[in-house]
C-alpha cells in the first residue's frame, strides 16, 4: 500500500500484486492509512484505489483455514473503520473488483468506477458466500433481485450494468476524477452508509422460493446458503442479517464441498506451472506441428494447432483413416459455424492449416526454428 495526498484528499493505493488480494498485511496497511488520514487536519476526504489493473480481487484464499483469516484487522474490521471514518471514503474502481474487493467498496461512503470495470462476487464458485457484508449491503444498493442473481451465480458484470452500485462512472482518468469527486463531497454530512439503507422486496417470499426451486439442492451447497443469507437480511435490521451471513459463511468454510473446490482451484494453477521453469522464460515460437493419428484425440489436437494459426501435418496409416479423420474435423468446425462461433471463411482457413499425409518424412520440419516438435498418439 502507498499513501499520498492530493490537496485535501488522501489517496490510499492498494498494492499487492497481481490483483491486490486483501490478505492480512494489506488489511493492516489500509487501516493504518485510514488512521493517518483521520489524524491529518489538512485531509478532508480519502480515496481508495488499486495499483495496476485491479481494485481488488478479494480475499487472499491462501489464508482461508489459517490464523490469518481471523487475525485483526479482519476485512469486517476494516469496513467498520471506513464506516466510522469522520471523513468521506471513496472507492475508485478500475479493472476488476471481486469478492472482498466489492465488499470493501460497499463499506465506503461513495463509489466511483471506470467504464467496463468488472464486478463480481464469485465466492460460490469456491463453495463459499460473501462473508464481509456482501449479502447485506449489495441488496440495499442494487435491489434484492439483482443482488440475488449476482451472488448466487458468481457471474461478472460491467460497472455500467450494476445499476445503483456506483455514484458516478468516470470516463476520464479514474484517479483524477475520483479526487475531484472527493473534493465535491468532502463537506457533506451526515456521511451515507449503505447499511442504513432499506432492504425490502414486495414479494420476497415468492422470489426466494422460486430461486430455491431453480437452484435445487444437489452438489455445491453455497448458492442456496447465499440465498438464505440474503433472505435473512430482507426486512430485518442490518446487524441481524450480518450475523446470519457470518454463521452461514463459517458453515461453508468448513464444508467438504468448499475444501474440494478450493483444492481444485489451487491444483489448476499449480498444473500451469512447471517446476524449475522461471516465470520470465520466453517460449520458443512454434512455426509448425505434427500429429500422428487422425482419431478423436489426434484430430482434436490438430484442431487446437489450427485454431492457434499454426500449420499442422496430420499423419495416418491409410487413406481411409485419414479421410475419416478429416471429415470429422470439418464436421466439428461446421458445427461451430452453425452456432455463429466461426465464419465460413474461418472454417476453410483452419482446414487449410491441416495438411494430411501418409508419409513420415512430411513431419520432419515440424517444430520451432531450432528444434523439431512432434505429438505422438
Amino acid at each position: 500500500m502507498s499513501y499520498a495526498t492530493d490537496g485535501a484528499v488522501a489517496v490510499i493505493t492498494l498494492d499487492n500484486p497481481p490483483v491486490n488480494g486483501l490478505g492480512h498485511a494489506l488489511r493492516s496497511e489500509i487501516l493504518a492509512g485510514l488512521e493517518r488520514a483521520a489524524a491529518d487536519a489538512a485531509v478532508q476526504a480519502v480515496v481508495l484505489i488499486g495499483q495496476g489493473k485491479a481494485f481488488s480481487g478479494g480475499a487472499d484464499i491462501r489464508e482461508l483455514n489459517t490464523a490469518k483469516l481471523s487475525a485483526e484487522p479482519t476485512l469486517l474490521t476494516v469496513i467498520s473503520a471506513i464506516e466510522q471514518s469522520p471523513k468521506p471514503v471513496i472507492a475508485a474502481i478500475a479493472g476488476l473488483a471481486m469478492g472482498g474487493g466489492v465488499e470493501l467498496a460497499l463499506g465506503c461512503h461513495y463509489r466511483v468506477a471506470s467504464p467496463g470495470a468488472q464486478i463480481a462476487l464469485p465466492e460460490v464458485k469456491l463453495g463459499l458466500l460473501p462473508g464481509a457484508g456482501g449479502t447485506q449491503r449489495l441488496p440495499r444498493l442494487v435491489g434484492v433481485e439483482r443482488a440475488l442473481d449476482l451472488i448466487v451465480t458468481g457471474t461478472v458484470a460491467p460497472s455500467e450494468e450494476v445499476k445503483g452500485l456506483f455514484d458516478r462512472i468516470l470516463d476520464d482518468d479514474l484517479l483524477r476524477g475520483a479526487v475531484a469527486f472527493a473534493n465535491q463531497v468532502a463537506g457533506q454530512r451526515p456521511l451515507p452508509l449503505v447499511r442504513d439503507l432499506p432492504n425490502a422486496h414486495p414479494h420476497a417470499n415468492t422470489l426466494f422460493q422460486a430461486a430455491r426451486d431453480q437452484l435445487g439442492s444437489k452438489g455445491n451447497p453455497a448458492p442456496l446458503k447465499a440465498l438464505e443469507a440474503i433472505a435473512a437480511g430482507v426486512g430485518r435490521p442490518f446487524a441481524e442479517g450480518l450475523a446470519a451471513e457470518r454463521a452461514l459463511f463459517l458453515q461453508l468454510l468448513a464444508s467438504a464441498e468448499s475444501k474440494a473446490l478450493r483444492h481444485a482451484f489451487f491444483a489448476e494453477r499449480a498444473a500451469a506451472r512447471i517446476p524449475g521453469v522461471p516465470d520470465d522464460l520466453v517460449p520458443r515460437p512454434v512455426k509448425s506441428a505434427a500429429v500422428v493419428g487422425a482419431g478423436t484425440m489426434g484430430g482434436g489436437i490438430a484442431m487446437n494447432f489450427a485454431n492457434a494459426g499454426i500449420p499442422v501435418a496430420l499423419l495416418e496409416a491409410t487413406q481411409e483413416q485419414l479421410d475419416r479423420g478429416l471429415a470429422t474435423i470439418r464436421k466439428n468446425y461446421e458445427a461451430s459455424a452453425k452456432k455463429g462461433k466461426l465464419s465460413a471463411a474461418q472454417v476453410e482457413e483452419r482446414m487449410g492449416l491441416i495438411r494430411p499425409t501418409l508419409d513420415y518424412p512430411d513431419l520432419a520440419q515440424a517444430g520451432s526454428s531450432r528444434r523439431s516438435l512432434r505429438t505422438w498418439l
